[in-house]
């Protein structure tokens, strides 16, 4: 990909901001007499284009938690490290928001998918066993 110019970047972040070639052109300093056509040129141009691309690839690939943030978030849990927000009763009338320790029971939920992730608690066993099967064919007693 050959390098953009600084207002074709500007271009396309904007793009990436609002989804709008026009106002993303008038943002990057296009004039507004001239915004329109360029944004919609600029939108057809292959390095602008594969710029736009893989922000926004980038950006989707952020928002998804990975495998080591969701074992690190149920260890916490589990370990108590985290709270939870409740509302409780200030005097007749009144409420509040407060933290409070996340409960034993999300506690245990947490250790036990941990558990499961790690296979701390299998129920079956494996197990390989070769053996060697004899089938004799031949005359047999009616008895």
């Amino acid at each position: 990909m050959s390098k953009l110019t600084l207002k074709q970047k500007r271009f396309a972040d904007e793009y990436i901001i609002s989804a709008n070639a026009t106002a993303a052109a008038i943002k990057a300093g296009y004039s507004k007499k001239t915004a329109r056509s360029i944004g919609q040129e600029n939108l057809t141009k292959p390095d602008i284009k594969a710029y736009i691309d893989e922000r926004l690839e980038k950006l989707e690939s952020e928002k998804i938690a990975t495998q080591e943030e969701v074992l690190q978030y149920l260890t916490s849990i589990m370990r108590g490290d985290q709270q939870e927000k409740t509302l409780i009763s200030v005097g007749e009338f009144g409420q509040k928001i407060v933290d409070i320790d996340v409960g034993a029971k999300d506690r245990i939920k947490a250790a036990e998918l941990l558990g499961k992730r790690y296979r701390l608690f299998t129920d079956k066993v494996e197990m390989d066993v070769s053996s060697d099967v004899t089938i004799n064919v031949g005359e047999w007693d009616d008895d």
